[in-house]
């Protein structure tokens, strides 16, 4: 059995469960591809979802996966926080995007600066220190592994259901 035999056709209920993991998550570990050596670099990031499933991301320029965004748009993040027991058992979604920084003083920085802080107030603190910067991750796919044999490849447009937490018009 090969990979695409073992994915199951995305339906709503998957593309339920792809968009409360977005809308619920808080953190995600960021996978970058390192400069120079091209290998994948992992590192937690605070994050927020945007409508759409896009993410917006606050680092340091001072931080390693910043300098490798910069030379290579591609990554992944991945989100779903395991419970009790066996933690391959709990659901969980990898994001395929591109990011890219958002200029500071535009209407999408500061759009995703407000969206930012308004789930991680305490980021008030540095976001707007000169090495700070907000980045937008926008989704090309996500796989989500819903648990034990429930694995779905989804596209950007299963992605759009998605509600920010911090939106008050979410349901």
């Amino acid at each position: 059995m090969n990979r695409a035999d073992a994915l199951r056709p995305v339906d709503d209920a998957a593309r339920a469960q792809a968009a409360a993991l977005l809308s619920a998550a808080r953190h995600g570990a960021l996978a970058a591809l390192e400069p120079g050596s091209g290998h994948p670099l992992a590192s937690r990031v605070a994050l927020v979802a945007e409508p759409g499933g896009a993410l917006i991301i606050l680092i340091s320029a001072l931080a390693a996966h910043a300098g490798a965004l910069q030379a290579d748009p591609r990554c992944s993040v991945l989100i779903g926080e395991p419970a009790a027991g066996d933690p391959l058992a709990h659901p969980r979604l990898s994001l395929v995007g591109q990011a890219w920084r958002l200029d500071r003083d535009s209407a999408e920085g500061l759009a995703a600066r407000e969206r930012y802080l308004r789930a991680h107030p305490k980021a008030a603190l540095y976001a707007d220190f000169g090495d700070f910067a907000f980045w937008r991750i926008a989704p090309l796919r996500a796989s989500l592994n819903a648990g034990f044999g429930r694995a779905h490849e989804l596209g950007p447009a299963d992605l759009a259901p998605v509600r920010a937490a911090d939106d008050p018009t979410r349901p």
